[in-house]
């Protein structure tokens, strides 16, 4: 067993260190005034007026939250106002997204008539949020103090916005066992703005749900992550999961990363590799190089190239849980012992060999999967833990043009549907084999 490194600082300033060293990726863009921008737009926010953003947010009802936002924070008269603001908020348009997933519009004529278990209305609407951010002008700060106000502001909005800072599992209850789940943002915008992510949608409809298992009850609590490669090194994943991987009244009695994968199937990746490929992220950001542990997380020491999932997965594969075949994913691509050229290897890594791709590939999802496993590893081995790849989501026949499809098809819909009633019942399964912590 390999020795564990134990975190001498505290988490939250190791984080903020880490991130005060990375560039925020950005792309200028004029502000809506004759007035330079407070902070350059980024690639994700100049995307928003579009006009399929546009109509997603009308659709959905969601049109008006970023101006209300705009609103408010213009009333602001202190850096402490506005960072109340940025947190409440957040987390109400989290709990808006939620309400609408599960059915529970308070107006449901502000719901729109796009179908309520989109992903899509929560991403351009946080968008639109952080947009305003970075267009306000506040006069009660300087220029330099407003740029590292708006920073700090923005990661309020995000982290609010996401579920991660209200993961609120029942404290101390050993009648009910206590699921993690994650989910990503819409992602690969540039060649269709119009996609969806199913792991996103499923994580709306499911969180602060109970599933009953073969052992008893189980409560979902859910959070989502940007396709972004600096918030992972900034140590967003460590953070929103340490609490749940600790010993204690929060812990986790199993956790499921989720992504969206293949064509027609659903994956249980058997291993992750710490190797970055490159792939453009949500910004245009590209990074290849060994997955960095942020400094001050429990890890394990030396890093090791890979980690393995620890899911009941003999019992989801056995089971019936819903159209699209699951499978054990074992596959890898490795450079052997002494070697220099990348092997594909079907049944997993051979001893000593350096990670090019898990099973998930060398993108966030394989990351992800990664970061939360060698957490895991550092603080408890045996709770049950890996990563969900879900089928991919497409358009139905005649609206496959992005140039000229419609947002939404009844196809579309109702493949999204399947997956997520898919993976809450893998989640049903692996919780009732999984033992309570």
């Amino acid at each position: 067993m390999r020795p564990i490194e134990k975190a001498r600082m505290s988490f939250g300033v190791a984080l903020l260190a880490c991130a005060a060293l990375l560039p925020t990726p950005a792309v200028a863009a004029p502000a809506a005034s004759s007035e330079p921008s407070a902070t350059p737009l980024t690639a994700e926010e100049e995307r928003l007026t579009g006009p399929v953003p546009q109509e997603i947010l009308r659709r959905s009802g969601f049109d008006g939250v970023a101006p209300g936002f705009a609103r408010a924070l213009a009333r602001t008269r202190t850096p402490g106002q506005a960072e109340q603001l940025a947190t409440a908020e957040g987390r109400r348009l989290w709990q808006r997204a939620v309400d609408r997933a599960q059915g529970r519009s308070a107006a449901p004529e502000r719901s729109g008539d796009l179908s309520r278990d989109d992903d899509r209305p929560l991403y351009w609407a946080r968008l639109g949020m952080t947009r305003a951010l970075r267009q306000w002008k506040p006069a009660f700060v300087t220029a330099d103090a407003r740029a590292a106000l708006v920073k700090q502001l923005v990661a309020k909005v995000e982290r609010g916005s996401r579920g991660q800072d209200s993961i609120e599992l029942p404290r101390g209850d050993r009648g009910i066992k206590r699921v993690v789940i994650t989910g990503f943002d819409p992602f690969q915008l540039d060649s269709d703005i119009r996609r969806s992510n199913p792991s996103g949608a499923a994580a709306l409809a499911l969180d602060g749900t109970t599933v009953n298992t073969a052992t008893g009850p189980a409560r979902i609590e859910a959070a989502l992550f940007p396709v972004r490669w600096a918030d992972f090194t900034a140590g967003d994943v460590e953070r929103t999961l340490l609490p749940h991987f600790e010993s204690g009244q929060r812990e986790a009695d199993m956790f499921t990363t989720i992504s969206q994968g293949r064509d027609g199937r659903f994956d249980l990746e058997h291993t992750n590799g710490a190797w970055r490929g490159g792939f453009p992220d949500n910004v245009g950001d590209s990074r290849t190089e060994t997955v960095p542990v942020p400094p001050g997380v429990p890890t394990v020491h030396p890093q090791p190239q890979w980690t393995s999932t620890t899911l009941p997965y003999d019992a989801v594969l056995a089971a019936k849980t819903g159209p699209y075949p699951v499978y054990d994913n074992t596959a890898v691509t490795e450079i052997p012992a002494g070697g220099t050229t990348p092997v594909h290897r079907a049944q997993g890594p051979t001893p000593g060999s350096t990670a090019r791709e898990g099973g998930g590939g060398d993108y966030l999802s394989n990351e992800i999967a990664y970061r939360a496993t060698l957490l895991r590893d550092a603080l408890r081995p045996y709770l049950p833990g890996g990563h969900l790849h879900t089928p991919v989501l497409r358009f139905g026949a005649g609206n496959t043009d992005p140039a000229t499809g419609r947002i939404t098809d009844p196809s579309f819909v109702r493949d999204r549907q399947a997956i997520t009633a898919q993976i809450r019942a893998v989640i049903t399964v692996a919780a009732g084999g999984a033992p309570r912590s």
